[in-house]
């Protein structure tokens, strides 16, 4: 079945306490001693940590915080052309670093007072009910490593970059983040497997790769997107679709590559009144009906 988290490195915490990343051959990090033993090392912070407890600190290096810095300025001026108008509204109130890294206790402590949203370090894959139901709690799971500085607009994975940028400021923003909580209760209440499927699903055509219709263009609020240097620039070239659940749920994708399906929003209120609605009320008869 799909796994929201299945395109994380795999992680193996051996029995001498050492921690180790998988990276596959093809991974830009792969043959960099360095960049590796700095994932291992971030991994190791994530292991053990428990929901309350203070979230390790990451010491990142210089480099990695020009890579931050870079990518940040670029994002920046896509957003302002691209992202919808909730989205950089909620980026300009959260006020993230530009010119460093921030810590996800930090982005946590900015969040807090806003939407009280607050982040749990992932060393990697986490189970996709427990990576969804604690969004029900004001939780999201994020990795703290930055993706490798030979290609700094590019990841095969989600980084610091694509949880912060992408997804901290989209939290920032109420409509949203309520969205958030929306689909970590349904994610809650699901029993089997094909429905918990089905509300990932819909989580990943709308807050990871969602469109929407806004002053008479077509705009971006999914996270990925809004943290992807190439697809920002590409989404509206793709298969746009009306927003439909049963057609979400039933769609399948690649995520090695640009997302060349997606479903568009009327609007706001559209999104939250379709995928909003259906989050607060599915159950398992509910999305059997649906896969039928």
């Amino acid at each position: 079945m799909f796994e929201e988290a299945q395109y994380f490195a795999p992680v193996a915490a051996n029995e001498d306490g050492s921690v180790v990343v998988q990276l596959a051959a093809n991974h830009p990090g792969f043959a960099d001693p360095v960049y590796r033993a700095r994932r291992n090392a971030i991994a190791a912070l994530a292991i053990g940590h428990h929901k309350g407890d203070p979230i390790p600190h990451a010491e990142y290096t210089d480099e990695e915080h020009q890579v931050w810095a870079l990518v940040t300025r670029e994002l920046a001026a896509k957003h302002h052309k691209y992202a919808v108008t909730e989205y950089v509204n909620a980026t300009e109130e959260l006020g993230l670093p530009a010119d460093h890294i921030p810590q996800l206790e930090e982005v946590g402590d900015l969040l807090a007072p806003l939407t009280g949203f607050r982040y749990l370090p992932a060393a990697g894959l986490v189970p996709l009910r427990e990576f969804y139901g604690v969004l029900a709690d004001g939780y999201f799971h994020s990795t703290q490593y930055i993706r490798h500085h030979s290609v700094p607009f590019y990841t095969p994975e989600p980084d610091v970059i694509h949880e912060v940028i992408g997804h901290g400021n989209t939290l920032a923003s109420r409509r949203f983040a309520d969205l958030y909580r929306l689909a970590g209760r349904a994610a809650q209440h699901v029993e089997t497997e094909e429905a918990l499927e089905f509300v990932s699903k819909i989580f990943w055509f709308t807050m990871e790769f969602g469109v929407m219709h806004e002053n008479d263009e077509l705009k971006v609020y999914g996270a990925g997107i809004l943290s992807s240097y190439g697809e920002i620039e590409e989404f509206r070239g793709m298969d746009i679709r009306p927003l439909d659940l049963a057609a979400m749920g039933a769609t399948q994708y690649d995520i090695t590559k640009y997302q060349d399906v997606l479903f568009a929003a009327a609007s706001l209120d559209h999104l939250e009144d379709v995928v909003g609605s259906f989050w607060a009320t599915c159950d398992d008869d509910t999305i059997a009906n649906l896969r039928a």
